[in-house]
This record gives C-alpha cells, sequence and structure tokens, in this order.
C-alpha cells in the first residue's frame, strides 16, 4: 500500500507529459534528396523538378532532345504518407538518369527521415536493375511501392519495360 501514491503520481506525470508534447512539421526539400546518375548522364538534359503534389495519378510527361535522350515523369503516386513522382532520363534504351520529381510527404519528420534515407537506396536499386522490378526498403515498404509504381510508369512511357 505505500507503493500506491509513487505509482499514481508517476503515472499521472507520464500522462501529464506525453500529453503536453508538440511536435513541429518539418519541410521536404528535394535538394536533400540526392539523385544517382551513371556517366553517360553527363549529356543528359536537366530535369525540372517540382514541389508538392496532388494525390490523384497524373499522365507520365516525355521530353526528347538531341541525341537520343529522352526523359519521363511517372505519374505522382499516393504511398500513404504522401505523394511522389520519379524522373527517368535515358539514352540509347539504357537509364542514365533517376530522379525524384515531386515529393509531398505532409511535413511529418518521420515521413521526411524515412524518405531521405529510403529514396537514395531505391534510386540506386533501379539505376543497377535498369527496370523498376527492385527489392525495397526494410522499414519502408509503402515509399518503395510508391517509387516503384511510378519508376514503372515513367519506364512504360519511355517504352524501356
Amino acid at each position: 500500500m505505500r507503493r500506491a501514491p509513487w505509482v499514481l503520481a508517476g503515472t499521472v506525470a507520464g500522462l501529464v507529459g506525453i500529453l503536453s508534447f508538440r511536435s513541429s512539421p518539418q519541410k521536404v526539400t528535394l535538394s536533400t534528396l540526392p539523385t544517382t546518375a551513371s556517366p553517360a548522364a553527363a549529356t543528359s538534359t536537366s530535369g525540372g523538378n517540382a514541389t508538392g503534389g496532388t494525390a490523384g495519378p497524373s499522365a507520365p510527361a516525355t521530353t526528347a532532345s538531341s541525341g537520343g535522350v529522352v526523359s519521363a515523369t511517372g505519374p505522382q503516386v499516393n504511398y500513404f504518407y504522401g505523394v511522389l513522382s520519379v524522373r527517368v532520363t535515358a539514352a540509347g534504351g539504357h537509364i542514365t538518369k533517376i530522379a525524384i520529381a515531386s515529393l509531398s510527404d505532409g511535413a511529418y519528420a518521420y515521413s521526411h527521415y524515412v524518405d531521405s534515407v529510403s529514396l537514395p537506396m531505391l534510386i540506386k536499386q533501379a539505376m543497377a536493375a535498369q527496370n523498376a522490378k527492385i527489392q525495397g526498403v526494410s522499414g519502408a515498404s509503402y515509399t518503395s511501392a510508391g517509387f516503384a509504381q511510378s519508376l514503372q510508369g515513367a519506364l512504360s512511357s519511355l517504352k524501356l519495360s
């Protein structure tokens, strides 16, 4: 019986601490996410980056330039924690550059952390595979699935797979 007041006081103190916790959202910028390019990408065109986005699917955008370098942006995919789209640049039937065209993860700190860690890994996997059949990143299942879906849309519009 002597421990009851201490247990009750500790419970109340913990509950007050949890209820008074306030987090501040962080803004995600595309400059924090690196892109991976092969040596052939030095001749590629620069892709336009857009921030934000809507959850609805959009038609993949395709651009071509001289020298056989083509680019396409995959559809915006809602991956549960946000919306992302992938931009692919290819030359001679090979992927030369993959970048994140748009990313909106609701400015939640956890989503920002998961995206900043997993997206560079996903880009590296896709560059190595040269298609959208990637393994994904453990702990980032939704991000991996959304990335692969947008990547597949961009590759389909480029008629690469």
